[in-house]
């Protein structure tokens, strides 16, 4: 009985001396999460729509002859500078000359017609007063009178016509400007309207762009346009919405536009240089801009995570989306400017978690 009694005490002995020495349990581990992130900060520019172009003149004349006939002449080139009314090219006039010579033939028969026809009214007065006509054959021959007269004056309107249509034969600029494009070359034989020349006015120039349907809207509401030329880097222009099409291209489902170039300088912006188009507020008002990365989506509803920079910890906060262009987006609505935004691994995250902030935005 007493070797059972010690036996126990040293079982309880040794339990007790094992439980003492046992570590204490360790604290629960906390993960924290490598993470990049932005500082929101408000942009006075938005984001930014860009579109290329070239540069065209305002008013662009696609001239022709109003006759036909063989070209003869060709006194212009391609970039030539010409005046209003310098001759451009010239018909063969040889048929119009005999037309004009014909109509002046004509206007000499009805010139004699009328002559004879006073005549012969004054002859027949002469007899009427001696009582050898009658009051019948005076009235005759004063109608044949006013008939000769009407004769004479349509004549003297084909005469007319004639000579304007001799001198269409000659192509003239109908404003300064550049020829910008030839379309005939000398013994070419052109109907009447058909384009031969195209002449660029001077003074005004103008970007032609081609604008997808999405982006009609934000070109309307943009308060100020930027235009830029490949060739001379760092320069702008100031610019405006002067022409949008109210119908789309058939083949590249476009709209087209013009964009009206303030003071241009015309050394420097010269026909069909490359151009490009920035309407750098296209929301129309101020918006924070962040990277896509930054925005979770949970189907209609769009969040992002913000550092709190005491605890490094993130909450989850809704936000409004505005344009987005290439990789960044507009935030509308959500965030004031200033917090500290997670840009990079926002899909691994959870409330409160505590993060590391591994660049660019800390």
């Amino acid at each position: 009985m007493n070797q059972y009694i010690r036996t126990a005490a040293y079982v309880m002995s040794a339990a007790a001396v094992m439980t003492g020495c046992s570590p204490a349990p360790s604290a629960k581990h906390e993960e924290v999460r490598p993470v990049r992130a932005v500082v929101a900060g408000q942009s006075a520019g938005t984001v930014g729509a860009s579109y290329s172009g070239e540069i065209r003149a305002r008013y662009e004349s696609r001239l022709g002859f109003r006759t036909g006939g063989k070209i003869v002449a060709r006194m212009v080139d391609v970039g030539s500078h010409v005046k209003r009314g310098q001759p451009l090219l010239q018909l063969d006039a040889a048929q119009e000359t005999l037309q004009l010579a014909s109509a002046g033939a004509g206007v000499d028969a009805a010139r004699s017609r009328v002559a004879q026809a006073k005549v012969d009214v004054q002859r027949t007065e002469q007899l009427l007063d001696r009582q050898f006509a009658s009051r019948a054959e005076l009235d005759h021959q004063r109608l044949a009178l006013q008939q000769a007269e009407a004769q004479l004056r349509a004549a003297l309107a084909q005469q007319q016509l004639t000579v304007n249509q001799r001198g269409y034969t000659t192509l003239v600029a109908d404003r300064d400007g550049v020829v910008s494009a030839l379309a005939v070359e000398t013994g070419q034989v052109v109907a009447a309207g058909q384009v031969v020349v195209t002449l660029a006015a001077d003074g005004e120039r103008e970007v032609a762009i081609s604008i997808p349907e999405s982006r009609v809207g934000e070109l309307r509401t943009s308060s100020k346009l930027q235009v830029s030329v490949w060739a001379y880097p760092g320069r702008t222009w100031s610019g405006s919405l002067r022409e949008l099409a109210p119908d789309t291209d058939s083949v590249t489902r476009t709209y087209s536009a013009r964009i009206a170039i303030a003071d241009p300088d015309p050394q420097l912006l010269r026909l069909g240089m490359t151009a490009s188009v920035l309407a750098p507020d296209v929301d129309g008002k101020r918006a924070i801009r962040l990277p896509l990365t930054s925005v979770v989506d949970h189907g209609a509803k769009r969040t992002v995570w913000i550092v709190d920079p005491k605890s490094g910890r993130v909450a989850a906060r809704e936000v409004k989306l505005g344009s987005a262009q290439d990789d960044s987006v507009l935030v509308t609505s959500g965030l004031e400017g200033g917090e500290i935004v997670v840009s990079a691994g926002v899909h691994m995250l959870q409330p409160n978690q505590k993060v590391l902030l591994g660049g660019g935005g800390k």
